[in-house]
């Protein structure tokens, strides 16, 4: 069996980048074995030759060569990792020399200029949205639903916390989400069936998330195994009651069966463009 090729993601700040990018394109080789290995905050030149070290260790052991995706800045940093040996993939220095070479000067590097706080006001934000997005998680707070960027709706367990949570902290965006439930559907219960009162002035701002039943009895298995809310028949029939609702109230609708936070974000982000 060929051992899993030892991968490294070196940074001088938090190491977000590098594997964001590197895992991206290790995606497409779903047949190899890697294992992946995370060393943030290299910022300084020995601990620059450290993880050099570290690398060509790594080599003798699995008897395989690594992979390795950087964004140091420092040169004299960049210049003892490439000394290890291993196929060093210099995400910044590739990019900066061509950039430098359209804008005409060259760079001056500063670490953590991209995941860090030098943007006091963007970082204020950010911190700000989720703190709003934990105030109004689960149909908690509807008199800020006025301030909100948008409100997720969905059955329960359908993703929309991570997914609130993901978009305060990515883009600085102020979601809500309210939950969908059986009263929602059901006149019998008290209430006409039909969209909740706290959300109807806000309909432009309302985005549903739903799943396959399959998908959401797994989920709800794991938190409640053996339970009627887990099981298959009620799972089938809250997504389709909740899939006619939010259609019949013409709310757009992500499924996020099979897709990661990042990609249901993206998807509902960009449906907003042009309304903010």
């Amino acid at each position: 069996m060929t051992p899993a090729r030892p991968v490294y993601f070196i940074s001088d700040h938090t190491g977000i980048t590098a594997e964001i990018i590197g895992k991206s394109l290790l995606s497409q080789f779903p047949g190899e074995a890697f294992a992946p290995v995370s060393l943030p905050f290299v910022d300084t030149l020995e601990k620059a030759n450290h993880a050099a070290q570290q690398v060509r260790d790594d080599w003798a052991l699995a008897n395989i060569k690594p992979l390795v995706f950087s964004t140091l800045t420092d040169p004299a940093a960049r210049a003892a990792l490439d000394a290890c040996g291993a196929l060093v993939m210099d995400i910044y220095g590739h990019f900066l020399s061509m950039l430098a070479g359209e804008i005409g000067y060259p760079p001056q590097p500063l670490r953590g200029r991209s995941h860090g706080m030098s943007d006091a006001n963007a970082y204020r934000t950010r911190i700000d949205a989720v703190n709003f997005a934990l105030a109004a998680d689960d149909g908690l707070g509807p008199e800020k639903y006025q301030r909100a960027d948008l409100i997720l709706v969905g059955v329960s367990r359908s993703g929309k916390t991570p997914t609130s949570l993901y978009m305060a902290m990515q883009y600085g965006l102020c979601v809500a989400n309210y939950p969908l439930t059986p009263e929602s559907f059901d006149a019998s219960i008290g209430s006409p069936p039909g969209l909740p009162k706290s959300l109807q002035p806000y309909r432009a701002k309302l985005r549903g998330l739903t799943l396959e039943p399959e998908r959401l009895a797994q989920i709800r298995s794991e938190r409640r195994p053996n339970s009627p809310y887990a099981a298959l028949e009620t799972c089938r029939q809250e997504v389709k009651q909740a899939e006619l609702l939010m259609r019949s109230e013409g709310i757009p609708i992500v499924d996020s069966s099979h897709r990661s936070v990042e990609e249901i974000s993206a998807l509902i982000k960009h449906s907003l463009t042009g309304e903010r």
